[in-house]
């Protein structure tokens, strides 16, 4: 396996230009490969340090790293971020006026530019193609890598193109990055972009700093509003399913006190504009959004990410949770989801333009986000098998802070089995619970499903306990949803044998987060645990931070991390020296901000 000396220019740049003193895990092996010419497809958590592996070579090789991004937000920020590290990065992008665009483009072709940030589509224009087939191109990065694949979370068919680059660009290493690609996705990457060849690095998915829950939603509103209002003056996201239902939860959180904001399609691009602007640079933020809004946010303190919906599969779901927690300070992802999701997803899968072949995969992507929402067991474990990892129960989600109560289930699946089977197979649930409950409703009286023996057999049930039931039967394959009509339940072939034959069946009843659980996070979150004059120290060189960020027209996040913050103020450097062994800090942030921050910690000193 390739290493990186000692003395590697590798390593002097991640400790004089980055500021960080030792690699992240993985970080080495690939930035050593794609120094060696090995393409190399990377599969990082978020928040892990994949930006570093192609900007390190980008700097050691003397030539132009073209870097692949799919957001004009996106490219903005990181390009930013590099200027402020004294980095040569520029970005052509749709967003930029054409004067600007051709000025950044002559300074580019003189050479000066070591890393361009660029969009697919304006990268695969042949006028840009041919431009760069006459520049000496070291690099090719390709940032979120899963949108080549039909079985990404985010398929994005401009991306496609991009198999092209190989042909192109003979002899030129190709690096792709992604959070989020199991094995099928990490396949079709390689075919596409490799002709499979290429090294894959997948270095884990776990984010053990992520609280895992999933509750079953009752009343969507109260469960919202409870959730938010355990974590006062936290940044958070919520997805919605419908841009309908982003407003309403947006306006239900400004009503309750919370700063929220929304987010999605159909919101004016320049309100979108702002609203992003206020969440990325203001504390306390709650962001209400659909999937228009998630790809390329790099805002570190994320406390939060709360689905009031199902999301599509499991890589959209782990990469929307990723959202959370950046900045490796303990986050919550929290799910609410019930049957009415599961048909749902289930249209848009039979609705969408591919093959049966792909159909086939969602579904089966689906069903494996539908058992990770019912798991008996440690939900992370559920989650890391999902991508191929195997893991210890966590104690950091719902099951392991609160383990449910398994439960023999098998009379209780007989007798909703039965009512299923009786009343013909066509009915959703909530009139099969009535039916189980023995409720007199006009609709059960006028088809006589009151004279069923299932009737009122599940009597001594509530109706949030069969709506549990039945997700778990539908989870473990006994019972179908009809997706093309209302949602009516039917048998599988399993289900026709449990009912008939008999057999094991064990479900767990509902269980909500322990009410201590909030307090934990704040307990976790407190763990630096800074003395009252640190924290008022912090809080300054926040404002400090903020300064500089408004002034450059960046994130904050930009000009320091809250990690860096920290560390100055536990360790209060009193010089050059000193500051630049502060935690992040490289050549060019000790050039451009040691003295006002050095200034601003003296005078807490004095005080």
């Amino acid at each position: 396996m390739p290493s990186l000396p000692a003395h590697s220019p590798a390593r002097r740049i991640l400790s004089d230009v980055f500021g960080f003193s030792s690699f992240r895990a993985g970080q080495e092996e690939v930035v050593a490969n794609i120094l060696e010419g090995t393409s190399v497809l990377t599969v990082m958590p978020t928040g892990s340090g994949k930006s570093l592996c192609f900007q390190i070579p980008a700097l050691v090789k003397v030539g132009l790293t073209v870097v692949v991004s799919p957001l004009v937000a996106l490219m903005e920020d990181q390009v930013a971020a590099l200027k402020l590290d004294g980095i040569a990065a520029e970005t052509i992008n749709s967003s930029r006026d054409r004067e600007i665009n051709v000025d950044t483009w002559r300074h580019v072709a003189s050479g000066a530019t070591r890393l361009l940030y660029i969009s697919p589509e304006r990268l695969m224009t042949e006028r840009m193609l041919a431009a760069l087939q006459r520049m000496d191109i070291v690099q090719i990065a390709i940032d979120e890598a899963h949108c080549i694949s039909r079985w990404g979370p985010s398929f994005r068919p401009d991306y496609e193109s991009l198999t092209r680059l190989t042909d192109l660009f003979p002899g030129v290493p190709l690096s792709a990055f992604t959070a989020t690609a199991d094995e099928a996705t990490r396949q079709d990457i390689k075919a596409k972009l490799f002709q499979g060849q290429g090294r894959t690095f997948v270095t884990g998915f776990d984010r053990p700093n992520i609280r895992l829950a999933v509750e079953a939603r009752r009343d969507w509103k109260h469960q919202l509003v409870d959730f938010v209002r355990a974590r006062p003056g936290d940044s958070g996201i919520v997805y919605c399913l419908s841009r309908k239902k982003t407003e309403a939860a947006a306006e239900l959180l400004v009503k309750n006190g919370v700063r929220a904001l929304p987010y999605h399609a159909g919101l004016d691009s320049a309100q979108r504009t702002v609203n992003q602007e206020i969440f990325m640079n203001e504390e306390g933020v709650v962001m209400t959004a659909t999937i228009a809004f998630g790809m390329g946010i790099d805002k570190p303190d994320v406390r939060y990410v709360f689905h009031a919906n199902l999301p599509a599969n499991m890589e959209a779901y782990y990469q929307e949770l990723g959202r959370a927690g950046r900045d490796g300070d303990p986050a919550d992802a929290f799910m609410l989801y019930g049957l009415d999701d599961i048909r749902q997803r289930r249209i848009f899968i039979q609705e969408d333009d591919g093959d049966d072949d792909h159909k086939r995969r969602e579904h089966k992507r689906l069903d494996a986000l539908i058992a990770y929402c019912e798991a008996p067991q440690c939900r992370r474990r559920a989650l890391l098998y999902y991508f191929g990892e195997d893991a210890d129960a966590c104690g950091n989600c719902d099951i392991c802070l609160d383990p449910p109560i398994l439960e023999d289930g098998a009379i209780h699946a007989q007798i909703a089995l039965g009512a299923v089977e009786q009343t013909g197979q066509r009915f959703g649930a909530a009139h099969i619970i009535d039916v189980l409950r023995g409720a007199d409703t006009g609709k059960i009286r006028s088809l006589g499903h009151d004279r069923h023996p299932t009737y009122g057999r599940g009597a001594e049930e509530d109706k949030d306990t069969w709506r549990s039931i039945l997700r778990q039967l539908v989870a473990a394959g006994y019972l179908r949803l009809d997706i093309t009509g209302f949602g009516g339940l039917s048998l599988s072939p399993n289900g026709k044998s449990l009912l008939d034959d008999g057999g094991d069946f064990r479900f767990r009843r509902d269980a909500t987060l322990p009410k201590g659980a909030s307090k934990r996070a704040a307990a976790a979150r407190a763990s630096v645990d800074l003395s009252e004059a640190n924290e008022n120290l912090l809080g300054a060189l926040k404002e400090l931070r903020m300064d500089f960020a408004k002034q450059r027209g960046v994130p904050a996040y930009v000009i320091f991390s809250d990690r860096s913050l920290i560390d100055m103020a536990e360790t209060k450097p009193a010089n050059d020296i000193e500051f630049a062994e502060v935690f992040g800090v490289g050549a060019a942030k000790l050039r451009d901000f040691a003295q006002p921050f050095l200034a601003l910690i003296a005078e807490f000193k004095e005080a």
